[in-house]
């Protein structure tokens, strides 16, 4: 069987979806493995080091591509390579179904087998498949270290004898993966934490980390079953942001990691929200590509209100590239190691097994995933 992962395209993508490590733990189970040349550059891998995992690394793109039972990357596929793919191929990949419609149609018809990584369910027997997760995890570490060099002051309470600096005040929004990861590493580097989100389930674990649960009474609120915050009515958005309005104005770093699966982001800084924030200031929006959680970001860059710089970088686990490969790849590892046949030496997709029903996007000529049915109305 042979699998193959192309480089991506995307010039904002330096993650690869297979590393040496993982190459050559998928050459262990029997597979063959190809990639294409060049495809660790952005994350540090050389392809000398793909060679000596046993791979064979190709420069013929389309090619590898139509013969490959099995393709492995980040991204979406590009709309115009889903024609090269043989008919009964599986890929596995960040699809964006909700947002892809076409996309997934043309797979479909491609007679090509779509899982979408995103929607591998949370569960304890998933969670080595994760990726959304991962990623997730490293994004937090990352938005506040991008925090910290953008800020003017240090973290960390200092006392010294020309004076004693105050600890700088972090304010995260959305205790997610994310959320979590991002408390965890600003409490690690002496910073002043508060965070707030709207399941108050997630408050012991926000003050297990150290910090200060911000409470407000939003009366009915919850979460998915994929562990998502529920989307709030106006009122509940209104209140929320009576008190979102008082935390940014006391915080130095302000990041927002609020998402709603398979829909836009809410906004939860607004730009009066933003006005009160004393310059100096900064927020990071993770949620930039998906709509935005603040008023005024942009997606890619970094925007100036009145002294407060508003960060919407794309891609943040990919700033830590080599580390959100790692992860990223070993997810894959281990999906397809959850699903390989060791005496035939072939991945069997079982879909009567939860987690392929559930990140099984188009099969057979069909779109066959019931979220992204409900969801898209499709």
């Amino acid at each position: 069987m042979l699998i193959f992962s192309p480089k991506e395209n995307d010039a904002n993508e330096p993650r690869a979806a297979v590393t040496p490590d993982s190459a050559g733990r998928l050459i262990k189970l029997g597979a063959e493995l190809a990639v294409e040349a060049g495809i660790g550059a952005g994350a540090g891998f050389s392809d000398e080091a793909y060679k000596e995992a046993g791979a064979t690394v190709r420069d013929d793109r389309a090619a590898a591509l139509g013969a490959a039972d099995i393709v492995l990357r980040v991204r979406p596929p590009e709309p115009s390579e889903v024609g090269t793919l043989k008919a009964g191929a599986i890929h596995i990949s960040f699809l964006d179904p909700f947002n892809e419609k076409e996309l997934v149609d043309s797979l479909a018809k491609q007679q090509v087998s779509a899982i979408s990584v995103e929607l591998v369910p949370r569960s304890t027997r998933a969670q080595k498949l994760d990726a959304l997760s991962s990623q997730h995890n490293l994004a937090g570490y990352a938005m506040v270290i991008i925090g910290a060099n953008e800020l003017r002051t240090i973290l960390p309470l200092m006392t010294t004898p020309s004076g004693t600096i105050q600890p700088a005040r972090v304010f995260v929004i959305g205790a997610g993966v994310a959320g979590l990861q991002a408390i965890a590493t600003a409490k690690r580097l002496g910073a002043r934490v508060e965070a707030f989100d709207t399941r108050p389930v997630v408050a012991e674990q926000v003050e297990s980390l150290g910090a200060r649960f911000v409470k407000v009474d939003l009366g009915e609120t919850g979460q998915t079953e994929q562990g998502y915050a529920k989307e709030l009515t106006p009122e509940q958005l209104q209140k929320q942001q009576e008190v979102m309005a008082d935390r940014c104005a006391q915080s130095d770093i302000v990041i927002t990691t609020a998402q709603l699966f398979g829909r836009k982001a809410p906004v939860v800084v607004t730009k009066e929200i933003v006005a009160r924030m004393k310059p100096g200031s900064v927020v990071i929006d993770y949620a930039v590509e998906s709509g935005g959680n603040v008023e005024g970001s942009v997606a890619g860059e970094n925007v100036d209100v009145n002294g407060v710089t508003i960060i919407g970088y794309r891609n943040i686990p990919g700033r830590v590239a080599a580390s959100a490969s790692q992860m990223y790849a070993n997810n894959l590892y281990n999906y397809i190691d959850e699903f390989w046949n060791k005496d035939e030496k072939t991945f069997v997709l079982d879909r009567e097994d939860e987690i392929v029903s559930s990140s099984l996007v188009t099969y057979d000529g069909q779109m066959v995933n019931e979220m992204v049915k409900n969801i898209t109305g499709q």
